[in-house]
């Protein structure tokens, strides 16, 4: 089990009553003792409802024999995953990839995340080559499992998107370009995973081994990586619980850092109904004021460096204007060409940026993404190898999918850099 890092604290608990070790399963039924073998298991009965926690190994293949074994047994009434609907899809859709409406995603402003998740995708796939084990096989044998027994199968786990963006709010500032540096390292490393890595990931869970290095000793990420979705995971057990003819016998199969915190968090005496848990544990962090202010702010400063320029002479107010021009929307042009852009995207971020930076509604990212996505719309072969592709640093560049998330988020940087640089040389011209 995954132990909380240095300074973390759990949440008091009431400790699972008659619970087995986490390595035993002397508690199940006779029958399906030999079919656990050496898995970590706890049962708990709770809410009128008998459950039979899981813990897998995402890299295991006996786990997956397992989870499959189990649910087809006959034994449950139904099968819960650790698993939300987005990667339920991405699991069992094949095409879900092609059936994004790109469009869609830079215009609600998904982009960010969007890349996350093929990030995470592809360190999971890089998992998946080393050691020849498909990803989340352990889920997809509960899956095909729970079709085959003919029971419902119940997805408790909560929005990976909402869990990425409370790990984003729960992370200080200056830590947060750390933290996406080491993803992005993580990811396009070509270094084999060590057997010692590979130990952690067996007792782990597959979103906080993304981030080993910085959850095991951060408080900040353990609690939204695991604590938060242990009991958002136990309130909707017990949400499903509390329906009409709702299971009375439920596998429940879930990464085995999970397991003692779900069994401990089921046996409690409920704080208060399962759907105001799980409303709280669900909502998106809000910006903070500040956060929506400043670039506000950027704009009025430059603005009126620009009259301040004007009201001393004109030559100086053109010259500061071609300065914020010159600098805002090179840096922004450059972020698309180093991402590979059409030339046309180029040309188009470098007139757009200087303009989209004096209003923060519109991004210079969103006019790249768009107009490259004009130009070079993505084919079937793209969206086909875009999982693949994401693995390796060139497959960034050559997948015509991927590549648009990288014209968007280097184009966006460069603008971010160009607006301040230029901001800066703005007023330095205008206190020289």
């Amino acid at each position: 089990m995954t132990e909380p890092p240095d300074g973390a604290t759990q949440e008091p608990t009431t400790p699972v009553s008659d619970a087995p070790s986490p390595t035993s399963a002397n508690d199940l039924e006779p029958e399906l003792r030999s079919l656990v073998g050496d898995q970590p298991v706890v049962t708990v009965t709770a809410h009128g409802t008998r459950y039979t926690l899981l813990g897998t190994a995402h890299v295991s293949r006996a786990s997956a024999e397992v989870v499959g074994a189990l649910a087809r047994s006959g034994h449950f009434d139904a099968v819960a995953v650790e698993l939300d609907a987005g990667r339920y899809a991405a699991l069992t859709d094949a095409d879900r990839w092609a059936k994004m409406d790109l469009f869609r995603v830079f215009r609600e402003g998904k982009a960010g995340m969007v890349a996350a998740n093929l990030a995470l995708g592809a360190f999971q796939q890089r998992l998946a080559d080393q050691l020849g084990i498909e990803p989340g096989a352990e889920m997809r044998a509960a899956i095909e499992g729970a079709r085959a027994a003919e029971v419902d199968l119940l997805l408790v786990d909560r929005d990976i998107g909402v869990t990425l963006r409370r790990v984003y709010a729960n992370v200080p500032w200056w830590q947060r370009m750390t933290l996406l540096a080491g993803l992005a390292a993580s990811v396009l490393s070509r270094e084999e995973i060590t057997e010692e890595e590979i130990e952690r990931l067996k007792e782990g869970d597959m979103l906080e081994a993304t981030f080993t290095e910085f959850a095991e000793r951060s408080e900040r990420l353990y609690v939204p990586l695991i604590q938060e979705r242990d009991r958002y995971m136990a309130a909707r057990l017990e949400q499903e619980a509390s329906l009409p003819g709702a299971a009375r016998k439920v596998l429940v199969v879930l990464g085995a850092g999970h397991l003692q915190g779900i069994a401990a968090t089921l046996a409690e005496p409920p704080s208060s109904p399962p759907a105001e848990r799980i409303a709280e544990l669900a909502q998106v962090p809000k910006g903070r004021r500040w956060g929506k202010i400043v670039p506000w702010m950027i704009v009025a400063v430059v603005l009126v460096g620009f009259v301040l320029g004007f009201a001393r002479s004109p030559s100086l107010g053109l010259s500061l204007l071609a300065d914020w021009v010159v600098i805002n929307g090179g840096l922004a042009g450059l972020g698309a060409a180093i991402a590979l852009a059409h030339p046309l995207t180029v040309v188009a971020t470098a007139l757009a940026a200087p303009l989209t930076s004096l209003n923060p509604l519109v991004g210079a990212g969103f006019v790249a993404a768009g107009v490259e996505l004009w130009l070079r719309k993505p084919n079937v072969g793209d969206f086909a190898s875009l999982r693949a592709d994401v693995t390796t640093l060139r497959g960034w560049w050559r997948n015509r999918v991927a590549r648009i998330f990288l014209v968007f988020l280097l184009s966006t940087l460069g603008s971010a850099i160009g607006t301040y640089l230029a901001g800066f040389r703005i007023f330095g011209r205008l206190l020289g």
